[in-house]
């Protein structure tokens, strides 16, 4: 019997050495797994509108831009009209030569694209880096003027830049409103060649339309013609900055700063934080879906 006890008491102790050694199982099991039963604390839910847009991150999860380079060029420039001589100058803009730069065109009341320009850009690299990408910026109001066209196309393409979105807005009459993207025409000739990126290039163009008429609420200009009107979308072969290009690019028309209804929204900040977040989540919805 004594013996019997003793084997017993081994047993027990055996039992209870094997309990306090074996994995955890439930909630810490998972987090020691790196894993976790629920969501976690303080994650919120990714909603294109919530003035952080789609793709938010959550902790201990790879942002959904991690390793993308987007380059975001802000039109013109505040200062350039200090500097008519230096942007006047002309420069290659791959099938042609043109002025480096303009002075961009403003509201009726005095608001400079060259500003509305580089607030949605300042305000959607925000968003964008929030989502792991590398903003690059072809100017941040840090040089007295530019830089020229065919520079700002090198800035995108030395990156090697994922995307790259050049923020405009348009002069056109009062009464044509709408916003645009213009795509790089299929260009072989002189220094251009933009065989390479047009196909990619519609692909972010369209996900940018789509994506900034649901931030903004704006429909696509209807002055341009019936199949700007319907996809927002154009195509020129006359600029250097998509001539040059040898990565995706686009350039964005915001809307037309000349007409009324248009020069409102691009005067209140709120808005121009919508159509930043247009722009950030076209360039996620690019990046992130299959081609």
């Amino acid at each position: 019997m004594a013996v019997l006890a003793g084997l017993a008491g081994l047993c027990l102790a055996g039992a209870l050495a094997w309990t306090s050694l074996r994995p955890d199982t439930g909630r810490d099991a998972g987090r020691a797994a790196g894993t976790s039963a629920g969501p976690e604390a303080g994650a919120s839910p990714a909603r294109s509108g919530d003035g952080r847009g789609e793709g938010r991150d959550r902790p201990g999860k790879r942002a959904p831009l991690h390793g993308a380079v987007v380059v975001l060029d802000p039109g013109h420039n505040p200062t350039n009209r200090e500097h008519p001589r230096a942007i006047a100058r002309q420069v290659d803009a791959g099938t042609h030569r043109k002025a480096c730069d303009t002075t961009g065109t403003a509201t009726n009341s005095g608001y400079p694209e060259a500003e509305f320009t580089l607030d949605v850009a300042r305000r959607a690299r925000a968003l964008l880096e929030d989502r792991g990408a590398t903003v690059v910026f072809t100017q941040d109001g840090d040089r007295p003027h530019g830089p020229c066209v065919d520079e700002r196309a090198r800035i995108g393409n030395a990156a090697k830049a994922d995307a790259v979105v050049s923020v405009h807005a348009d002069g056109a009459g009062e009464g044509q409103r709408g916003f645009h993207v213009i795509l790089p025409a299929e260009v072989h000739a002189g220094t251009a060649d933009t065989r390479a990126v047009t196909a990619p290039s519609r692909r972010l163009g369209e996900h940018l339309a789509d994506r900034f008429a649901a931030a903004t609420g704006t429909r696509p200009a209807a002055y341009l013609g019936p199949d700007t009107a319907d996809t927002g979308l154009t195509v020129r072969d006359d600029l250097g900055g998509l001539n040059l290009t040898t990565v995706p690019k686009v350039f964005l028309e915001c809307g037309n700063m000349r007409d009324a209804r248009d020069a409102a929204r691009f005067t209140d900040p709120a808005w121009r934080q919508r159509a930043a977040l247009g722009v950030a989540d076209g360039v996620t919805a690019f990046l992130t879906t299959p081609g």
